[in-house]
């Protein structure tokens, strides 16, 4: 038997809590919130672009621009609250469900934990010794994470979710609204807001992804990509309403 004075470097850094950091930790505000001011820059400038294609007065912009982030942040929120809420339900119940059946068929629970690890490639021994010494730790946490794929830190949370989506649009809607509160009624207007948009749009999907370890080149031309097509689409559809009214 190992003395502890002679334990090994290795044994000694096995021994310490893990603390190694990764960025699925944080997927879901990063989610959120990219996908909040993405939203809110791209529906807002579109919004703004084609309004102004059908000849909207410059108060007419502004306040066209500040109704659409009212509206799209508590829209966000909404959306991303009852999403994750669902998410978060459906996680509650399968907890349930795991304690139940734990304390109710421990037998069956643990026979069904050995063959998951068994199916991840270890012999029936061990499989079998690692399912009982990790019930013995901690049984539900166990069936959760290897079992369902729920894991703590990593749980679904509404109210975190909505106010980052939330936040994030209204961040991502006010570039747009500033540029039309300054040079709205200026020929310049769109000539100004869609360049500016476009640049951010490329700022924001490079940063998505490089948070999310991926090309930063791919996440900004699939920003890019998109938010040109809306606007393209929404300048038309004003230039033919503007048109028509006249």
């Amino acid at each position: 038997m190992a003395r502890p004075d002679l334990a090994t470097p290795s044994m000694a850094k096995l021994s310490r809590p893990h603390h190694e950091g990764h960025r699925s930790d944080s997927i879901g505000w990063l989610r959120a919130t990219v996908l909040g001011a993405n939203d809110g820059l791209i529906s807002t400038s579109s919004l703004l672009i084609g309004v102004a294609a059908a000849g909207a007065s410059p108060r007419a912009l502004v306040m066209t621009g500040v109704a659409g982030l009212v509206a799209g942040a508590l829209s966000m929120a909404a959306g991303e609250y009852v999403s994750v809420s669902s998410q978060a339900d459906t996680e509650r119940a399968d907890t349930e469900k795991e304690r139940r059946e734990l304390e109710e068929m421990p037998a069956a629970e643990l026979k069904e934990l050995t063959h998951i690890y068994m199916q991840r490639g270890l012999s029936r021994e061990l499989a079998m010794q690692v399912a009982e010494e990790m019930t013995a730790h901690d049984a539900l946490g166990t069936h959760l994470r290897d079992e369902l794929g729920i894991v703590g830190h990593l749980s679904a949370n509404p109210v975190q979710a909505a106010l980052a989506s939330a936040a994030a649009f209204s961040v991502g809607a006010l570039l747009p609204i500033v540029v039309a509160w300054l040079f709205a009624g200026q020929a310049s207007f769109g000539w100004i807001l869609i360049p500016a948009t476009l640049v951010l749009l490329a700022v924001l999907g490079a940063m998505a992804g490089w948070l999310g370890g991926a090309s930063k080149w791919k996440g900004a031309v699939r920003v890019l990509f998109w938010g040109a097509a809306a606007m393209a689409a929404t300048a038309g559809i004003g230039h033919l309403f503007g048109v028509a009214a006249g």
